[in-house]
């Protein structure tokens, strides 16, 4: 019965990749965003031509955090919407491919900020081309999916924050808690949304956010004062942009609670980090494990082995692996989801 509908996504099937945006259709004209259709009237345009081929729902996949993400949109006319913090203020992008001409347009103080790093933001600075597969399945799998480029944001909070809440619970869990947070302190996205996303809180407006609040959140005091000693210090943590990606995570696992696992998970959205694999993870070394030498209870040093050959590139070859679908199947019921807040 299970196998009639898809899904639901995953930590690891969404670091993968797997966000549908539907094919493109004909851009109707003057049609409002707030239903899912155009772009609508208002903000700044630009349109690019990348030079190879491109996919919305692979490149910018991993920034959505869960299927009802306030920052975060796939619509059905073939867009991908973002509501962002920039170093100018907030910001919304929707981006649109037709004909192979990509189409941004942007809304609010950081529309200019979105529009100058849209290339970057859809893989301009990724070069796939360094990457030689080294196992048949790997091949096969870049072969069938063109139009994966790593994405880099130039932003660290907004990738950070999230990270953290889902640092060990259930992607449920820390899904609920960003949602939660992001809508009632964030503030209503700019352009034709018609108030259906928000962008994140600002640094102070975390560092604000009451004890209670955190709790009710469902998100524990270790998470919360992780996310708190970030935010006291964000100008600090935004500077890792101008890094290359290990001093990047030196400079981030200064802060207390911010471990490898999720300074990896960071600068493979913020810096597009061919190589920041993800260590400490509940699932991953199992999957790759499993899809490279069939050993589904391979740790992270038996993952490390059999990423090697993949040196300079080992989290897109951990990508590519989890975009096969070659995964074990499940052996023990799903974790339970908690909600502290209930307590």
């Amino acid at each position: 019965m299970a196998g009639r509908f898809e899904q639901r996504p995953t930590r690891t099937t969404v670091r993968g990749g797997h966000v549908v945006v539907p094919g493109s259709v004909p851009e109707p004209r003057g049609a409002a965003a707030g239903g899912g259709g155009g772009g609508g009237g208002g903000g700044l345009t630009r349109e690019w031509v990348p030079p190879w081929p491109l996919d919305l729902g692979l490149v910018l996949g991993p920034l959505r955090r869960g299927p009802a993400d306030p920052t975060f949109r796939a619509t059905p006319d073939g867009s991908v919407w973002r509501a962002s913090l920039t170093p100018v203020g907030p910001g919304t992008l929707r981006v649109s491919l037709r004909a192979g001409v990509v189409r941004g347009q942007a809304w609010g103080p950081g529309a200019e900020w979105l529009l100058d790093r849209l290339p970057l933001l859809l893989g301009e600075a990724d070069d796939p081309d360094a990457f030689e597969p080294r196992h048949r399945l790997v091949a096969l799998t870049r072969h069938r999916r063109p139009g994966l480029r790593l994405t880099r944001t130039g932003l660290v909070l907004e990738s950070l924050i999230p990270s953290v809440l889902e640092q060990k619970v259930t992607t449920d869990e820390a899904y609920r808690a960003w949602r939660l947070l992001v809508r009632k302190y964030g503030v209503p996205a700019p352009g034709p949304v018609q108030g259906r996303m928000f962008v994140m809180p600002e640094p102070r407006v975390w560092s604000l956010i009451p004890s209670w609040e955190w709790h009710r959140a469902g998100v524990d005091n270790k998470r919360a004062s992780t996310i708190l000693r970030a935010v006291r210090v964000a100008r600090r943590m935004e500077e890792a942009v101008a890094f290359d990606p290990v001093a990047a995570r030196e400079r981030l696992e200064v802060v207390a609670g911010v471990g490898p696992w999720t300074s990896a998970e960071v600068v493979q959205r913020s810096h597009g980090a061919a190589d920041a694999v993800t260590v400490g993870d509940l699932h991953l070394p199992g999957i790759v494990g499993f899809a490279l030498a069939g050993d589904r209870d391979a740790d992270d040093s038996v993952m490390l082995g059999l990423l090697e050959p993949y040196a300079g590139q080992r989290h897109r070859a951990a990508r590519l692996i989890l975009l096969s679908g070659r995964t074990p199947a499940r052996r023990h019921p799903k974790m339970p989801r908690g909600d502290i807040g209930l307590l």
